[in-house]
């Protein structure tokens, strides 16, 4: 066996050894945690709170059953040779820490510099709440995003911006209300040319 099939082999073990609890399964752990939190579970107010709580988890990280690939392959060529920044500001974005899950919510502003194709708007929004609807950190987040229109539409550069507030900051620990987190992640004629990155800002901060 050589090394790449013994590595897929590996990873095919993992995933079955991590494969997904049941409904019921999960629907038993919410009331545990009801338990724990030191309320009844089975008062008639939590009665179906299980049940409700696990419908919320399969919306909030529907993400983890999306494909990139799949999402940004449809591209149209028939653009008339434009080849300057695509951009879509005030993408929403609602995610979850993977510290706390407890949720941040916000805004990001994705661009992209195309060669020879440009990619469906709308798909640009669906990539964004894809990673977004998985249990995340901001800063992996953004360079997700980045990295996946990089490698599927292949362009000169890629550009992203999320701010966001973090209810792990405002509702817990610190409890500091209105601040904002902002990360950016820029690739190809964005990292190495200052003046496409201050051109992406400019666009940015007139959101």
């Amino acid at each position: 066996m050589d090394a790449f099939t013994n590595k897929a082999a590996t990873l095919h073990a993992v995933k079955d050894a991590q494969a997904r609890p049941s409904r019921s399964e999960a629907e038993a752990a919410v009331r545990t945690l009801l338990a724990w939190a030191g309320d009844d579970p089975s008062r008639e107010g939590l009665l179906d709170t299980p049940k409700r709580v696990t419908r919320a988890f399969g919306e909030w990280f529907s993400g983890y059953d999306g494909d990139a690939s799949e999402i940004l392959s449809r591209t149209f060529e028939e653009v008339s040779g434009y080849d300057d920044i695509v951009m879509l500001r005030n993408i929403e974005v609602q995610s979850h820490c993977e510290h706390h899950m407890a949720p941040f919510i916000g805004t990001a502003h994705v661009a992209y510099l195309p060669t020879d194709r440009v990619v469906g708007l709308s798909k640009m929004a669906r990539l964004v709440e894809m990673y977004a609807k998985r249990l995340q950190t901001q800063e992996n987040l953004t360079a997700q995003i980045s990295k996946a229109m990089m490698d599927e539409l292949n362009p000169r550069g890629v550009a992203v911006m999320i701010t966001a507030q973090h209810q792990c900051m405002s509702t817990r620990g610190v409890h500091h209300h209105g601040v904002d987190t902002i990360t950016t992640r820029f690739a190809g004629v964005f990292k190495d040319c200052a003046e496409m990155r201050d051109r992406f800002l400019r666009l940015a901060d007139k959101a």
